[in-house]
């Protein structure tokens, strides 16, 4: 029997590339994203197409509790679960709405509580579980403007810690995947010169890519049950 896998923030970037990974692996996928529809719908049909597994998608707010019900409604099995989508905001703290702040923790750590909620009741039915947790280096070291998005992950790091102590004895493994500078969409706020100045701080001298997070990943998903509880730095030795 196929195993089954849900990811958040699928249309792109990190996403979709671990969409593309779990795929050629044979997992069928249930994928969510904010607003793009087209994209989403693209990439399912080409999963479908090459690797014969199904995609189930779904477009809407993943920090809106109501949302994310409706997306695992109809989910009888679930093996892995990936907390990927996020939003960054770049500025000065003194200047940040409530409103921005709200978003970013909504986004980045509410809805991991929502999603890990109901994948749990599921993965309870078979002892047996893999969530998986986007992070990011500065959820470990903290940025300078960027306040917000690293209180969300520094919070993320923390629910996967406690998570996995409590879901250990069923079973079911939670890590994280502390990202450092990949070369996304998310980081097209900084001009290329910007992007120059560090990854000239970065030993291997480049950004990360997508597809080396998605290997990580799906190494992570395949890792002895005795891993659990772990927030795995990539970053290319930059931190």
């Amino acid at each position: 029997m196929k195993k089954n896998a849900f990811i958040t923030g699928a249309s792109r970037g990190i996403g979709k590339a671990i969409a593309t990974t779990l795929a050629k692996e044979g997992y069928n996928l249930y994928l969510t994203c904010h607003k793009n529809d087209s994209l989403l719908s693209t990439l399912m049909t080409e999963l479908e197409e090459a690797y014969s597994i199904s995609c189930t998608g779904f477009v809407g707010d993943i920090s809106d509790y109501a949302f994310v019900s409706k997306c695992f409604s109809n989910i009888e099995h679930l093996d892995v679960l990936i907390n990927n989508a996020g939003i960054s905001h770049v500025g000065l703290f003194q200047y940040m709405t409530p409103d921005e702040w709200n978003r970013v923790i909504s986004v980045n750590l509410t809805s991991a509580f929502y999603t890990s909620k109901l994948a749990v009741a599921n993965m309870l039915k078979t002892q047996s579980g893999k969530i998986l947790n986007i992070s990011s280096v500065w959820g470990n070291a903290g940025a300078s403007t960027e306040v917000a998005y690293s209180a969300s992950k520094g919070g993320l790091n923390s629910f996967t810690k406690a998570l996995a102590k409590e879901l250990a004895p069923s079973n079911i493994q939670v890590n994280a995947i502390a990202c450092g500078m990949i070369d996304t969409d998310m980081n097209n706020c900084f001009s290329a010169e910007e992007k120059n100045v560090i990854t000239e701080d970065i030993p291997v001298g480049r950004m990360g890519t997508a597809a080396e997070v998605a290997e990580l990943a799906l190494n992570i998903i395949k890792s002895p049950a005795y891993l659990t509880g772990q927030i795995i730095t990539l970053d290319g030795g930059w931190l």
